[in-house]
C-alpha cells in the first residue's frame, strides 16, 4: 500500500482561535482515504518544518487577521520562505488558505489575498474554498450555515473577543473549515492521479 499523500496545514494562532480552526481543516484532511494531515505551527521555524512542506502535495495556510491583515507570525514565515522561493521549491504544490478575527467581517479578505499572493509568488495553485455563501444571502439564511460569512477565497471563521479557543469559533465556522480540508484533499488526489496519467501516456 503506498504511503498518503501530506497535506501540510501550516499555521500561526495568537490566542488559540485560529488553532482550533487549524484543526476543523486537518479533520477534513484526513476525512478523505490516501489523504493525511500534518498541522505545523509555524511560530517555529525549523528544519522538521520546511522538510514536511517540502514533502507535502498541498499545503493550507492559516493565519489570524490581525489589522487588516495577517498576523506578524505567519508574515515571519512568509518571509522566511524567500530562499526557496528563490530555488522553486513549492512550484506547483497546491495551496489554500483559512483566517479568523473578532470582527464579523475584520477585513479578513486582506489576509486571505495576502495568503494567495504567497502561493502565486511560489508558482503554487491555489484552491477556492468552492461554497454558495450561507447566512445573510437570503432572508432564509440562518447563522447556523456552512459558509456563513460568505468567503470564496478561503475559509473564514469569527471568534468574539471575550471568548477563548475553547468555545470559539463556532461550529459553523469550523464545519466550514473541514470542508476546504476536505475539499483541497480532494483535489490533491485528482492532481496526483492525473499528473500520473499524463506521465503514462507521455511515455507510451
Amino acid at each position: 500500500m503506498s504511503e498518503p499523500l501530506s497535506v501540510v496545514i501550516a499555521y500561526h494562532s495568537g490566542y488559540g482561535h485560529t488553532a482550533r480552526q487549524a484543526t476543523a481543516v486537518a479533520e477534513g484532511v484526513d476525512s478523505v482515504l490516501g489523504v493525511r494531515a500534518d498541522l505545523r505551527d509555524v511560530s517555529t521555524l525549523d528544519e522538521e518544518l520546511w522538510d514536511a512542506i517540502d514533502g507535502a502535495e498541498a499545503v493550507i495556510f492559516g493565519s489570524p487577521t490581525y489589522m487588516g491583515s495577517t498576523s506578524a507570525g505567519f508574515q515571519r514565515f512568509a518571509e522566511a520562505s524567500a530562499p526557496i522561493w528563490a530555488e522553486r521549491g513549492w512550484q506547483d504544490k497546491l495551496a489554500a488558505g483559512f483566517t479568523n478575527s473578532a470582527a464579523l467581517n475584520g477585513n479578513k479578505d486582506s489576509a486571505l489575498v495576502s495568503m494567495a499572493v504567497l502561493a502565486g509568488q511560489h508558482g503554487m495553485h491555489w484552491i477556492s474554498l468552492g461554497l454558495l455563501p450561507g447566512w445573510i444571502y437570503s432572508s432564509n439564511g440562518d447563522p447556523r450555515d456552512i459558509n456563513r460569512l460568505g468567503a470564496f477565497t478561503g475559509a473564514m471563521a469569527q471568534s468574539p473577543a471575550d471568548q477563548g479557543p475553547d468555545l470559539a469559533p463556532g461550529d459553523a465556522d469550523l464545519r466550514t473549515a473541514r470542508h476546504l480540508g476536505q475539499r483541497v484533499a480532494q483535489t490533491a488526489l485528482r492532481f496526483v492521479h492525473g499528473r500520473t496519467g499524463a506521465s503514462t501516456l507521455a511515455t507510451a
